[in-house]
């Protein structure tokens, strides 16, 4: 039976949220059912864009740092990784405040390489996605929750997709996207591959609207977490009160018999009821998931522009 543990959390402050993540982990006997010594422990959050750092596009820093210290506390060797749509996975986390946390706890980042793997599913016999995390011992994936203008809402599976390196998720649009079913499977397919062990969501503070960088900050005082990502994501939606048929990703991982019913699902503290939210806002309007060729040609120069020219110079001009 899954296990999603859902707790109300009001603050990033350290001390807050090495107090509040313990509690959160409790149901399974802390942090060590998931980290043995030794254990080297991808840390997966969201590093969407380093344009608007103020709007809540990314996984908090203080939050990553809190489990980061949680793993080391536990034997594990941390680091974090992840393949962002526009530039580097180490000017994302400058640019959105990582940095010093990152370095006081001497945490590496990597940029993920692509390797192909094979997988279960029929339709996605393989798939080429990051060896960095397809070979940790351990993955920690750290979504944020956000509303999002092509899926609705992207949480913990969503997040997964970050783990398809480079611009390849620019030709998975272009070769998946004109079918929402087809893409949607996909999704599902990655994080069913990379299949987390542990899933951390933020949602101290969300980002609602016209997400996935384009909406508002919204305060929830919410973390959730599971050992099984497709609860995480199906109870999320009944959180917020948004039907699951209208998410790709529920929807797929229900048609793929990956998610469990609210009544499958062990909440050892708080239930999706208890943190109903009845007014986040969606979209205004849902756009095409699929990218034209001119598109992702655009979006492949754009993203070697911002990580091969645009990075190195800002930090070229913060070392002179």
């Amino acid at each position: 039976m899954p296990t999603v543990s859902l707790i109300r959390a009001n603050s990033y402050h350290p001390q807050a949220l090495e107090t509040s993540l313990k509690t959160l982990l409790e149901p399974w006997g802390g942090i060590t059912a998931f980290v043995k010594p030794g254990d080297r422990v991808l840390l997966k959050p969201n590093l969407l864009t380093g344009s608007r750092p103020t709007k809540e596009c990314v996984t908090r820093p203080e939050l990553v740092a809190a489990v980061a210290k949680l793993v080391i506390e536990a034997g594990g060797k941390p680091f974090l990784g992840d393949s962002p749509a526009f530039g580097s996975a180490l000017g994302v986390a400058r640019a959105n405040g990582y940095l010093p946390l990152i370095e006081s706890l001497n945490l590496p980042i990597v940029e993920f390489q692509g390797k192909r793997y094979q997988t279960v599913s029929e339709g996605f016999d393989h798939l080429r996605l990051s060896k960095e995390a397809m070979e940790a011992d351990v993955v920690i994936n750290l979504p944020k929750l956000k509303s999002h203008v092509q899926l609705t809402l992207t949480m913990g599976v969503k997040n997964l997709f970050g783990c398809v390196p480079g611009k390849m998720k620019a030709w998975w649009h272009l070769e998946a996207g004109k079918d929402v079913n087809r893409f949607g499977e996909m999704l599902v397919e990655t994080a069913r591959a990379i299949n987390p062990n542990l899933t951390i969501l933020d949602a101290i503070i969300g980002h609602e609207g016209n997400g996935p960088s384009g909406g508002e900050p919204r305060e929830l005082g919410i973390l959730a977490a599971s050992d099984h990502v497709f609860s995480l994501d199906r109870t999320l939606v009944d959180l917020l009160q948004v039907d699951p048929s209208l998410v790709p990703t529920v929807a797929a991982s229900q048609r793929l018999g990956l998610c469990s019913e609210l009544t499958d699902i062990n909440y050892p503290l708080l239930t999706p009821k208890e943190l109903q939210v009845s007014d986040w806002k969606l979209p205004d309007a849902l756009v095409p998931i699929d990218f034209g060729l001119p598109r992702v040609l655009k979006s492949t120069f754009r993203h070697f522009y911002i990580r091969w020219i645009k990075e190195p110079m800002a930090t070229y001009s913060q070392n002179k």
